[in-house]
């Protein structure tokens, strides 16, 4: 009797299980479906130059798109933007056990895209890249832009100016309300969508979960030939060194956040103002939602020999990096730091918390860091300013050495305002 009454128990507690387990895939099956008619709405609409809100330049209002009056999005995720990287040295150690030892000439493993000869083309080459992160930013239609231009950044490292199709990888908030999940999903989508659209290319699919934290992102791939690609490995002795967007991103997303944080806000606020919180913020929103497509055209135009993009690993790191891919026995001298206004004031505070000086800030969309001959730089920077209204900056020089990357002691800090 007592061995009968066992097992209905256990009968029950199981149907109880499935009960609760169906109950729960009823309730995920109804958002992904309701996210996929978001995406085919969003995606119907036919290739068009877009109109681009301005949203960085405004305060995010959250009443505005029906949301509560105190939604953050940022609070749905414990890491910010590109700062969700694995540490370089421990991708580096993966990779060293899965890279493979015969890869063929003219293709580029661990460098900002993958460039791939095509089979069956005629001197035509593959280039694709991947990436998504977590919301750095409160308003979602932002946070689809700068995702939208941190994917795009990759290859435009590579000199490819024309991006063939787009995909979108999205990872809707399973903690956000019905209505919350609506309407972030719609706001990132179109954010990534129009700015996909200014960069001439289109979203033709993608990738949509269900996910702890929100997660946005995609891929951009490019058919090109050789001549349409600039290869990063060309650096020769005498280039000079010149980066395309300020440093200082993620120190100005913490510090706005912190704003609303009264612990962590009373360790800056003896040396940075709310004003100058905001300030900063719009300006790293603005920087990284900005396309480096007029860039990657000022590298053909202007002859450079190497370029990659600085994000998640620092400006230091990814300098690195790129000096261990070159041809010629050189290495980078990295002498200046162009960095958001009130930004070196706060690492300092903080303990040098974010690294910023020694180069291993992450960065979300940041710039290009692009070696060309000396003659042509300030040809490079007036017109590239003349077509981004943005100033660029000679930040190093490069020299023999043994393919590594430095920075100066004591370099020349710039700090960038608005004004700029």
């Amino acid at each position: 009797m007592e061995e009968q009454m066992k097992a209905s128990s256990s009968i029950q507690l199981h149907v109880q299980v499935l009960d609760i387990r169906s109950s729960f895939l009823s309730i995920m099956e109804e958002a992904a479906r309701q996210t996929n008619e978001i995406i085919a709405r969003e995606f119907a609409t036919p290739s068009q130059s877009p109109k681009i809100r301005d949203a960085a330049a405004v305060a995010f209002d959250p009443l505005s798109l029906g949301l509560e009056e105190d939604f953050v999005l940022t609070n749905f995720s414990a890491l910010k933007g590109c700062g969700c990287k694995l540490p370089q040295a421990k991708l580096l150690g993966y990779l060293d056990n899965v890279m493979p030892n015969d890869v063929k000439p003219n293709e580029t493993p661990g460098m900002d895209s993958s460039v791939v000869k095509i089979s069956h083309g005629s001197g035509l080459y593959l280039v694709s890249t991947t990436d998504f992160f977590f919301p750095s930013v409160e308003d979602p239609y932002v946070q689809g832009q700068i995702a939208c231009a941190n994917v795009l950044s990759d290859v435009y490292a590579m000199g490819v100016t024309e991006v063939d199709t787009m995909l979108m990888i999205l990872g809707v908030c399973r903690d956000m309300t019905e209505k919350q999940r609506d309407v972030v999903t719609t706001e990132m989508i179109r954010g990534f969508n129009d700015l996909a659209r200014q960069a001439q290319t289109n979203v033709t699919g993608g990738q949509t979960v269900m996910n702890p934290w929100p997660i946005v992102g995609g891929v951009a791939m490019s058919v090109r030939s050789e001549m349409q690609i600039i290869r990063p490995e060309n650096a020769v002795v005498g280039d000079v060194i010149i980066l395309t967007k300020p440093l200082g991103t993620q120190v100005a997303v913490n510090v706005f956040q912190w704003k609303k944080k009264p612990e962590q806000w009373q360790r800056v606020n003896q040396v940075v103002t709310p004003h100058d919180a905001d300030v900063a913020f719009q300006m790293a929103s603005e920087s990284m939602g900005r396309l480096n497509l007029n860039a990657a055209k000022m590298m053909h135009k202007h002859g450079a020999h190497s370029a990659t993009d600085v994000t998640g690993f620092g400006l230091l790191a990814h300098a690195r990096n790129q000096a261990k891919s070159q041809l010629e026995d050189v290495s980078f001298e990295l002498h200046t730091l162009p960095i958001i206004k009130n930004m070196v004031k706060v690492n300092e505070v903080i303990g040098n918390s974010f690294k910023l000086l020694d180069g291993f800030a992450a960065e979300t969309s940041g710039g290009l860091l692009l070696c060309l001959p000396a003659e042509n730089a300030e040809a490079f920077i007036k017109e590239l300013r003349e077509l981004d209204e943005k100033p660029a900056w000679i930040v190093g020089r490069v020299i023999a050495g043994l393919k590594d990357a430095c920075i100066v002691p004591n370099p020349t800090i710039v700090e960038v305002s608005p004004e700029d």
